[in-house]
């Protein structure tokens, strides 16, 4: 009996206290005769019946005294506590055990997707451990047909009180499939009640258990879930182990349950699936733990980690349960066996290939590096990738691997999410376009599919667009995890969603049910950080009552600011008629007349646009690359002040000490030559989406990316369409130094080389490591701010020739539909690092 309890329990029993108890009681009894005076019987009894279970539940949970704590009987105890609320159980958890319908759908997903992909090619057995009243397997029903997709389905609980509830319902529902076993978890076996049907004969897939050979059931689960149930197992070391022997080596587990954990507990783990929102404050930790120890419940987070730790992960997220204005944490865990042996070897060596553009190495050289990191061979032409040296040390610490090797679709690949350079960002995207035009790109660039292109995935539209022309491989790198969590949306999308759903969340930035989408359709094609991160911003991202997406990410802030002036001087109707027009010379008119001296004020230019805080914050645009665009200003116009202080900008990498007015008058001159052609010269209503979404905040039927037309979908959902596909998080010259030699063909760097500050050795750096990545007659695709930037002399100085294919030269021509940069260049590789030293 707890201490509260116990002195409660005393408290009515002492006779002066039950007097002042009978007198409460005498006046509860009066009240309600009173009432009843008044008020028809019925609408009490109705009112007593809504109550009743609740009341059951406060009585049971609060003032009951546990009776079962004294024979030191884990059965026993659950019968104190259960046996005079298993019959209103499921009516009173509906608020309090949230995420088991989420849990559901995604193991749900899980076993579809491997049954899509003939990995469960017979009927599966599934157990749910302290599965309770029966509530989760009733409910699976919204999601698999029970009876039909299941060979079996075992509850398994130690309560004699819920699992004669789970038999009433099941025996209503007439599922004969279902069993319930009244038995302690630890010593579960399949075996016992599948005994007497041998392998050849069984219509279910069966497995071992790839841990303790000793104690593994020679039948195998294919699904284990475990919903608010860990929590109360007091021993919860063989009970895990228990139940990794159970599972099938193909085999899916998930798992809901409360938690409470600092941070610097997890903080140096790299198999962690996701870490937003898991650290609970030191007051939420003390309160939810205390709290829920009265009723035997225990936070502790050792049970969580050594669920992570027994498992692979192939999907983390952690929550927090709204009950009566509270945020009770919880977590779902969906992971698999840890596999091992020359297997996993392989898929390592598989997957350190791919991302390096290497040949395959041995499983036996792998197995010998993991058993022996400080004997690894150094060699100048050994590249092996961070995934493949986070593996050799994990496997060498008996460690799962990172729960990018654990995803069905290995297209992320694996990155150290706590490290300053990715947190940074703060967990937002900066762009939700892409910026750069496709068609011309794929005019320069003549992709083949013999082609190997290495490009910066930015929103990922480029990236779609090169898919659809079918190279070799595609490696997309980005710094900002969020970026990348993007692309894997739009990828796990063309896998896995029809093209109208497709066109909703992309199209018009809106979706009416995200969240049920992204757990029940989308999440076996994520990788956990982003199905985490999405789970996170998805909702409110396409809530169809807000802006859309568009209006997320930085590049919100320039769409917010096009609209609030539109609207605050009256040309917001014209705005919307730009995107309708069918004539260059409507188009031209309306820009001309009204719209022109809105987005080119040079009020607006000189004092917002010409900050350095919005050109970055709104536009991604660093100081450097402003510096660019105010040296060439000054260069046309002779301006002495402006160019001072934009050379001094370019020889510290910091913004110089330019004023504001003169600042905004280069911002304004450049949007002058950025804008006026892009009106004059393209059709914005038709052929020009780059500028439609920023005018309209979504793309229209007749004017969107390549990516959205039904037959890129029809292509690039096709199966093994987007297998090519692997997403970097990482610097480029990171990326580049890992590849293999003369692996690449082609390499995309937009705007990135504006950046570099002109004497730092950044730039020097990674234009050797692209030389050394790309094959000889590689190609370089690059757009600058600055009509000649000065890095393509270091081009020139490191075996590549520089050729200028696109400049604003006059002022007023249009380089392309976006008309953004000043100059495009192709830079081509001719001469090889080592021949470029010796020269």
């Amino acid at each position: 009996m707890s201490t509260i309890t116990s002195s409660f329990y005393h408290r009515l029993t002492d006779p002066i206290n039950q007097i002042s108890a009978a007198s409460v009681v005498l006046a509860i009894v009066l009240i309600a005769y009173f009432l009843a005076s008044f008020t028809e019987l019925s609408a009490l009894q109705k009112a007593y019946n809504s109550c009743k279970p609740f009341i059951t539940f406060a009585y049971s949970c609060f003032f009951k005294p546990h009776t079962g704590d004294g024979t030191g009987n884990q059965q026993d105890a659950l019968e104190s506590f259960y046996s005079s609320q298993a019959s209103v159980y499921d009516a009173t958890r509906a608020k309090l055990l949230q995420g088991r319908e989420d849990m559901l759908a995604l193991v749900a997903a899980q076993m579809k997707h491997r049954r899509e992909q003939g990995q469960i090619t017979q009927k599966p057995i599934w157990v749910d451990v302290g599965g309770g009243t029966g509530w989760n397997i009733e409910h699976m029903q919204e999601q698999l047909d029970v009876q039909t997709f299941f060979h079996a389905v075992y509850l398994v609980d130690f309560s004699t009180s819920l699992c004669e509830i789970a038999r009433e319902r099941f025996k209503r529902l007439g599922w004969k499939n279902v069993h319930v076993v009244c038995e302690d978890a630890r010593i579960f076996r399949l075996s016992t009640y599948e005994a007497g049907v041998d392998g050849t004969k069984r219509d279910f897939s069966i497995g071992q258990s790839i841990y303790n050979q000793d104690a593994r059931d020679s039948v195998g689960a294919d699904l284990l879930t475990m919903s608010y149930s860990l929590s109360m197992i007091p021993e919860f070391h063989p009970a895990i182990d228990s139940v990794t022997n159970l599972l099938a080596p193909n085999g899916i587990v998930g798992v809901v349950d409360f938690y409470v954990q600092n941070g610097i507990e997890f903080s140096g783990r790299n198999y962690m699936g996701g870490a937003i929102d898991r650290h609970c404050m030191w007051i939420s930790r003390v309160f939810w733990r205390t709290w829920f120890e009265l009723d035997r419940v225990n936070l502790d987070s050792a049970r969580r980690d050594y669920m992570e730790y027994k498992f692979g992960t192939i999907i983390s997220t952690n929550r927090r349960a709204k009950v009566f204005g509270f945020r009770i944490p919880y977590y779902i865990f969906v992971g698999c066996t840890r596999r091992t042996g020359a297997m996993l070897l392989h898929e390592v060596a598989e997957q350190d290939a791919a991302v390096t553009e290497s040949p395959f190495i041995s499983a036996l050289d792998l197995q010998q590096q993991a058993l022996h990191p400080k004997k690894r061979r150094s060699s100048s032409a050994e590249r092996r990738s961070k995934m493949y040296d986070t593996a050799v040390v994990n496997l060498a610490s008996s460690l799962p691997l990172p729960a990018a090797y654990y995803q069905n679709n290995k297209t992320r690949i694996y990155y150290d999410h706590s490290l300053p350079k990715h947190t940074q960002f703060n967990d937002e995207y900066i762009y939700a376009f892409t910026w750069e035009d496709s068609r011309t790109d794929a005019r320069l660039l003549k992709i083949t599919n013999e082609d190997v292109i290495l490009a910066i995935t930015s929103a990922g539209d480029n990236i779609l667009s090169y898919a659809l022309e079918r190279p070799k491989r595609i490696h997309a790198v980005d710094l900002n995890p969020a970026q990348n969590n993007l692309l894997e949306l739009k990828v796990a999308a063309f896998r896995a969603l029809e093209y109208r759903d497709m066109w909703k969340l992309f199209g018009e930035g809106k979706h009416d049910n995200f969240q049920k989408m992204l757990v029940e359709k989308l999440s076996p094609y994520l990788s956990s950080q982003a199905f985490d991160y999405w789970l996170h911003v998805g909702p409110q991202t396409f809530n169809p009552k807000g802006k859309g997406f568009y209006f997320t990410g930085g590049s919100r802030h320039a769409l917010q600011l096009i609209h609030w002036l539109g609207s605050l001087l009256g040309v917001r109707k014209d705005m919307n008629r730009l995107c309708e027009v069918q004539t260059l010379a409507e188009q031209r008119e309306i820009w001309t007349k009204r719209v022109r001296r809105v987005l080119l004020s040079q009020l607006l230019a000189y004092f917002v646009i010409g900050s350095e805080r919005f050109l970055w914050k709104a536009l991604g645009v660093p100081g450097e690359q402003r510096a660019m665009i105010e040296e060439d200003y000054q260069r046309a116009s002779g301006d002495r002040a402006l160019s001072s202080a934009a050379e001094k900008s370019s020889g510290t990498g910091q913004p110089g000490e330019v004023g504001a007015t003169k600042s905004g008058q280069a911002i304004w001159n450049y949007g002058v030559q950025t804008l006026d052609p892009v009106a004059n010269d393209t059709l914005v209503s038709e052929d020009n989406h780059y500028y439609l979404v920023c005018l309209l905040g979504h793309y229209t039927r007749r004017c969107h990316p390549d990516y959205l037309t039904p037959k890129a979908h029809l292509k690039l959902s096709a199966p093994g369409a987007l297998d090519n596909l692997r997403i970097h998080t990482d610097e480029l010259a990171e990326v580049f130094a890992r590849m293999q030699p003369e692996s690449l063909t082609i390499a995309v760097l937009m705007d990135s080389m504006d950046w570099f500050p002109p004497l730092g050795p950044e730039a020097p750096a990674q234009v050797l490591a692209l030389n050394r990545a790309l094959k000889p007659g590689g190609r370089v695709l690059i757009r600058s701010s600055g009509l000649s930037p000065w890095y393509m002399r270091v081009f020139e100085e490191s075996g590549f020739s520089a050729r200028r294919v696109a400049a604003r030269v006059p002022p007023g021509t249009c380089t392309d539909r976006v008309n953004m940069y000043a100059s495009t260049w192709i830079c081509t590789k001719v001469v090889g690092v080592g021949e470029a030293e010796e020269a």
